[in-house]
């Protein structure tokens, strides 16, 4: 029997990938008015369409959900036009592509909301650190506990955002429930101190997921969704006093779906140090398992081989190299990564990266 590889295919869910090399969702803050993908977006994901599969930057489903300047939504008519202009651009490369569907909750500032209302979140608890504005960084502020029947139209806004995606020629949604944004702040207690089925024991802390993913996957199909959690990160000021037991029955629950797979982030955002015991996570979901954070070629290879994961994702290396699959087949030389064009900005530090060929010409 052949090894699998980086480069073997593998069938996800209903989707069919060339090779086992993801690019990881990624903020760009490059949407045009109106959150609205455009043209620069396009060429960005077109580059990358080598990737066995493309899981775009977190995607708004609704005015609410954003909480940061210039990032795209899937909420309207425009929105879905701009994104149908990224998804043909990506098939007619030959690549795959799922939209991250995203709610900030509290992550948010009343300035980027509708009403200039304050963000909302399963709690009144303030997150430390500072909000990103079209005005520069400014304070976060208390969030407005969700009442009751807001957390069931905001399943229904998931469902009709699968329904848009849809519609935007996506292959699949992944919905985020990482990072400290809505649906990670009702998993986790530091967040979730409601005292009603979305909060309390940790059954009622999971419902909100559960709600989600079954909403998303009648709206589309089991097979065409993926969910990323990320139990140990601190990233938006976040943490739970057990996350094994957490994020154990969370990936219990979600291997009952028959996703087309599990999106980890392993350990901290910033960091490759992992806590927790992931061999739980994978074995209670059951499934395709997509492992994410600080990987390389051989530390990837390594867990391909070792069953610690099916597919892997990178970030900042498909970032700064959009043949990263022919680089990685060709132990080629990566370029570096300019982390002053991350956020926001023209095509500098977003489509203007050389590709190998055209490195090795610079370079020869």
């Amino acid at each position: 029997m052949s090894q699998i590889s980086l480069f073997s295919p593998i069938q996800l869910g209903r989707v069919p990938l060339e090779n086992r090399m993801v690019m990881a969702p990624m903020t760009r803050n490059r949407a045009e008015q109106g959150n609205v993908a455009g043209a620069m977006m396009a060429k960005y994901y077109r580059q990358r369409a080598t990737a066995g599969l493309i899981i775009t930057e977190g995607s708004q489903i609704s005015p609410q959900g954003v909480g940061y300047p210039a990032t795209p939504g899937i909420h309207n008519e425009a929105q879905v036009a701009g994104w149908r202009k990224v998804t043909d651009a990506v098939h007619d490369a030959g690549g795959r592509i799922f939209i991250q569907l995203w709610h900030v909750g509290r992550i948010s500032h009343p300035s980027l909301q509708p009403d200039g209302a304050p963000p909302v979140a399963p709690s009144a608890v303030k997150p430390a650190g500072e909000a990103y504005t079209y005005e520069g960084l400014q304070p976060f502020v208390t969030p407005r506990a969700l009442e009751t029947d807001e957390i069931r139209a905001i399943v229904a806004q998931y469902a009709q955002a699968a329904k848009n995606a849809q519609a935007a020629g996506f292959d699949g949604a992944e919905i985020h429930a990482a990072n400290g944004y809505l649906i990670d702040q009702f998993l986790r207690d530091r967040t979730n101190q409601r005292n009603d089925e979305y909060g309390g024991s940790l059954e009622s802390r999971l419902r909100f997921l559960t709600e989600v993913v079954e909403a998303v996957i009648q709206a589309w199909s089991p097979g065409h969704v993926g969910v990323r959690l990320s139990p140990e990160n601190s990233f938006n000021d976040m943490a739970d006093s057990d996350p094994q037991t957490t994020f154990n029955n969370a990936c219990e629950k979600l291997g009952k779906y028959g996703l087309a797979y599990l999106h980890m982030l392993e350990g901290e955002m910033l960091s490759a140090e992992r806590k927790l015991d992931y061999r739980q996570f994978i074995d209670r979901f059951g499934g395709t398992y997509m492992a994410n954070n600080g990987y390389t070629k051989q530390t990837a290879q390594q867990a391909l081989e070792e069953h610690r994961a099916d597919l892997i994702a990178f970030g900042i290396p498909f970032l700064a190299n959009p043949d990263l699959v022919e680089r990685f087949r060709q132990d080629g030389p990566l370029n570096e990564a300019d982390q002053s064009t991350f956020y926001g900005g023209d095509e500098h530090g977003y489509t203007d990266y050389p590709f190998l060929d055209k490195a090795q010409a610079l370079t020869g």
